[in-house]
């Protein structure tokens, strides 16, 4: 079953962690969930999410993400949005290690067309224990943009109708915190806090993203998600705020 309401996600840093420290050469996680309901029109949801993960023996991994959220009211979008991304780090080995990523992104309710980045961050771990960790990392990104208030599905008043084209480097500093509540309960949270580099610099983006998780078995799981994005540097006039709540069924393989 599932729940979603509209969100934006920027992810730089994987915030979903399973156990990476084991000696697998790959690992598999994936979230789907799916729903039809006939109201006027049928409402359809669908969601999902993939992590793939690459190990090597010199304790660097590689990192695929991937999330979708659609959702349609009959013929007519409510939401329709996701981003991917390609990651190469230390497997929770070092206390710093150099963080490499590029991703994709689109959201056409707020008329994001595309989002495209590439980064280098330094990451530093503090602590690693058997029920809790804690990373921050800071770096800087390549963040190019194109908005579309024309797009299909976009939620909000037309001004300008014209096209947005954005480029810029942000600085990034992000801080990730996850520990183990019980036998079969495990909560991680990811903070992104992105300032532009230029004259609004003072007018950052924070992004959140957490995560319950209720493990039947190693294989099967019940997860709770939050996230929220909050940013006062929109090329459109959208709102600042936007949040998601999500339930769902995790596989692991």
């Amino acid at each position: 079953m599932s729940s979603n309401l509209q969100a934006q996600i920027l992810t730089v840093d994987r915030s979903i962690k399973q156990d990476t420290t084991r000696d697998h050469k790959y690992g598999l996680a994936l979230n789907i969930s799916f729903s039809n309901n006939k109201q006027r029109k049928n409402l359809i949801d669908f969601s999902s999410r993939i992590e793939f993960d690459r190990f090597f023996k010199n304790k660097y991994l590689f990192v695929f993400l991937g999330k979708t959220d659609v959702t349609y009211n009959g013929k007519t979008v409510l939401q329709n949005n996701g981003y991917f991304q390609l990651r190469f780090r230390d497997n929770d080995s070092r206390k710093v290690s150099i963080d490499l990523v590029a991703q994709g992104q689109w959201n056409g309710i707020q008329g994001m067309e595309h989002r495209i980045i590439a980064g280098v961050h330094m990451r530093n771990m503090w602590f690693e224990k058997k029920k809790s960790d804690l990373y921050t990392t800071i770096g800087t990104f390549y963040e190019n943009e194109q908005w579309n208030p024309l797009i299909s599905g976009y939620a909000f008043l037309v001004g300008d109708s014209s096209k947005v084209y954005r480029s810029m480097f942000r600085l990034n500093t992000t801080a990730k915190f996850s520990i183990k509540l019980g036998k079969n309960i495990d909560f991680s949270g990811m903070s992104y806090l992105q300032f532009p580099m230029n004259s609004h610099f003072t007018t950052p983006r924070w992004v959140f993203d957490s995560q319950m998780q209720f493990n039947v078995n190693k294989n099967l799981s019940f997860v709770i998600n939050y996230n929220h994005n909050y940013d006062l540097y929109r090329p459109l006039p959208i709102d600042y705020y936007f949040y998601s709540i999500s339930t769902g069924i995790q596989l692991k393989f």
